[in-house]
C-alpha cells in the first residue's frame, strides 16, 4: 500500500499545480469519478490484457465514469495510463483531493458510528471538533456495528474514539495490567 502511495503523490502533486481554484471542485469530482472506476477489479482485469491498447482503456474509463471530463484531466488519464499506473488512481484521487481541501482549508472527519445516525448529529459531532482542529471539516459517516455504540472519529492522522469497543478494550488492558 506504501508502495502505490509513493507512486500516487507525484501524479497527485502534478495535477493538484495544474488545478485552477475556480475548478478544483469540479476536477476532484472527475478524477473521483475515473478512480472509482479504476478501482473496479474487471477493470484493472480489462487493462492489464496485453490485447487491449491504451486508448481502449481510456474509452472504457471515460464511459464508465459517465463525467465530462476537463481537457487537463483527460490528460492527466492519459499520462497514468501510459505510464501503467492506473492500480494507483484510486490513492492519487485521495491525495489531489487532500491537497485541494489543505488549499481551501478544509479537511476530511471520517465519523464511523455503530448505529446510523442524522444530519443533525452529524453536526453536533463536527461543531466541535472544527473548534478544536481550527479548520472545516467534511464529515464522511459510515457504519460498524462491531463499535457496540459510540462512535470513532478520524481526522488526519488523529483518531477520537469514545466507542464502547475502545473503552472496554481500555479496561480489559487495565484489569490485565
Amino acid at each position: 500500500m506504501a508502495e502505490l502511495a509513493t507512486i500516487a503523490r507525484p501524479y497527485a502533486e502534478a495535477l493538484f499545480k495544474a488545478t485552477p481554484e475556480a475548478e478544483q471542485s469540479a476536477w476532484v469530482a472527475q478524477v473521483a469519478a475515473l478512480a472509482q472506476v479504476a478501482s473496479d477489479a474487471a477493470v484493472q482485469s480489462f487493462a492489464d490484457n496485453p490485447r487491449v491498447t491504451q486508448d481502449q482503456v481510456f474509452g472504457v474509463l471515460t464511459e464508465a465514469a459517465k463525467v465530462a471530463l476537463a481537457p487537463v484531466v483527460a490528460n492527466f488519464l492519459r499520462t497514468v495510463l501510459e505510464n501503467g499506473r492506473l492500480a494507483a488512481l484510486p490513492l492519487m484521487a485521495e491525495q489531489f483531493q487532500a491537497l485541494v481541501q489543505a488549499r481551501q482549508g478544509v479537511s476530511e472527519a471520517r465519523i464511523v458510528s455503530a448505529f446510523p445516525i442524522s444530519d443533525a448529529q452529524v453536526a453536533d459531532i463536527v461543531t466541535p471538533l472544527e473548534k478544536r482542529f481550527g479548520r472545516k471539516l467534511e464529515a464522511k459517516v459510515e457504519v460498524d456495528a462491531g463499535l457496540i455504540g459510540g462512535v470513532r472519529v478520524v481526522v488526519g492522522d488523529e483518531v477520537l474514539d469514545t466507542s464502547v469497543k475502545a473503552r472496554l478494550e481500555r479496561m480489559k488492558s487495565a484489569l490485565l495490567a
